[in-house]
């Protein structure tokens, strides 16, 4: 029996069995991908291969074992109940990409029902609703798409949604999800997920990963979150505050990290329950309120030893509204740049400083330079990353023209950015 691509099967091997999808394999060989997120392949004169349903049952009707979610919401779908409603937008990235067999190479070419498809459990969680938003990769991401995602989630709360899911590529998903953060206050959870591997390589971790993001879709967690592997094991996925993420590793699974905070909680994978470790706003508790306009005319620059004074002059003079300086240690530049933060706060541009450490909170008070760059108008960024002060500066700059106004929002914790004491 010949099978295609796309088809579910049944694998037998001296005694252990193996479920999946059918994948692109070499003549005869049969590669599948299974439910865990790996692929894998067999000679196919040495094994036993039954067809099975695309719903996951045998051909006979047979279930095959998927693992039920307990959502705080609903039921699962066999109980007859109504499943919570959960909006996926895609916006593409890796979660969304396959290997094109063709090139070699890997592209942007799922849809959200494609998604769907490739991790049926997720209908065992939600009654989800898909729409694609955008198709790209994370680094062409900009004010203008984070806005249109905005306005997409919104809708889509209006339109009653227990919850709102984001697809999106991981390299640059902590940007966007200090955005939304901003620009929404939400009564449901809005989950942003994404994978290290795409869903046909070897050790993917869509599957986990998309599975875990369902079940905090319809948690009592109503706030802007990143939901990523904890581990480089499938054993549980980490709750990120979206003000508070950063992608630390350009490959693990385990890339993305709360800084200066604990995350919001853990997924576990195995029982679908979710244990939480800090104060979060709960469900219902806030009404939906929509804050949408970003200045785009904001820059982060990283200070280096010898850095040229002329490099914030280009900004200022080019017309630019704002600026984060990620400067050393405790949060300093050169006293050659202490002019040019004069300069730039005399034009009425916000200057926020912040750390190239990370982890650990500014204090501009210790030493004479830092003393020098408050009294020339600089502020200081607390413990905010400073990845999530470029665009709350942004965001800010968006909400107002007048100076003191925006200085004031900036110094305030708007989305949780500023924690009031800093993990050593």
């Amino acid at each position: 029996m010949e099978f295609k691509q796309g088809d579910w099967v049944r694998i037998e091997k001296n005694g252990t069995v193996y479920e999946g999808k059918v994948m692109p394999s070499m003549e005869g060989y049969i590669t599948i991908k299974m439910k865990s997120g790996y692929n894998a392949g067999f000679s196919t004169d040495r094994v036993r291969i039954t067809p099975l349903e695309n719903n996951g049952e045998t051909a006979n009707g047979g279930r095959n074992g998927l693992k039920e979610c307990r959502p705080e919401r609903g039921e699962p779908s066999d109980s007859g109940k109504k499943l919570p409603k959960v909006a996926i937008l895609s916006t593409g990235g890796t979660i969304a990409s396959k290997i094109d067999y063709r090139t070699g190479a890997v592209s942007s070419q799922f849809t959200a029902d494609d998604i769907l498809a490739a991790i049926p459990e997720l209908r065992e969680i939600a009654d989800f609703k898909g729409r694609v938003i955008s198709s790209i990769l994370s680094e062409n991401m900009d004010s203008e798409s984070w806005q249109n995602l905005a306005r997409a989630v919104v809708e889509e709360i209006e339109a009653g949604a227990d919850g709102v899911i984001v697809t999106h590529g991981t390299d640059t998903m902590m940007y966007t999800a200090a955005a939304l953060s901003f620009m929404i206050e939400t009564p449901v959870p809005i989950v942003l997920v994404g994978s290290q591997r795409s869903a046909d390589r070897p050790s993917s971790d869509n599957a986990m990963n998309g599975i875990c993001a369902a079940c905090v879709a319809i948690s009592d967690i109503a706030e802007v979150s990143v939901v990523m592997h904890g581990t480089t094991s499938d054993d549980f996925c980490e709750i990120h505050r979206g003000t508070k993420v950063r992608k630390m590793h350009t490959s693990r699974r385990d890339a993305f990290k709360s800084v200066n905070s604990l995350p919001i909680g853990v997924v576990d994978y195995n029982t679908r329950t979710i244990k939480t470790f800090i104060d979060y706003t709960r469900r219902g508790e806030k009404p939906l309120k929509f804050k949408p306009g970003m200045e785009p005319k904001c820059a982060l620059v990283k200070f280096t030893p010898g850095s040229d004074p002329s490099v914030l002059d280009c900004y200022i003079d080019n017309g630019y509204r704002g600026l984060v300086l990620e400067g050393t240690g405790l949060g300093h530049v050169s006293t050659k740049l202490i002019p040019m933060i004069q300069k730039a706060t005399d034009a009425k541009m916000p200057v926020i400083i912040t750390s190239q450490c990370l982890n650990g909170r500014i204090c501009d008070r210790v030493y004479d330079t830092g003393r020098d760059m408050i009294k020339a108008g600089a502020i200081e960024g607390e413990d905010t990353l400073p990845e999530t002060a470029l665009v709350k500066m942004m965001w800010v700059l968006g909400q107002t023209d007048e100076f003191d106004k925006a200085i004031d929002m900036l110094r305030e914790n708007i989305s949780g950015e500023i924690t009031e004491c800093t993990l050593k």
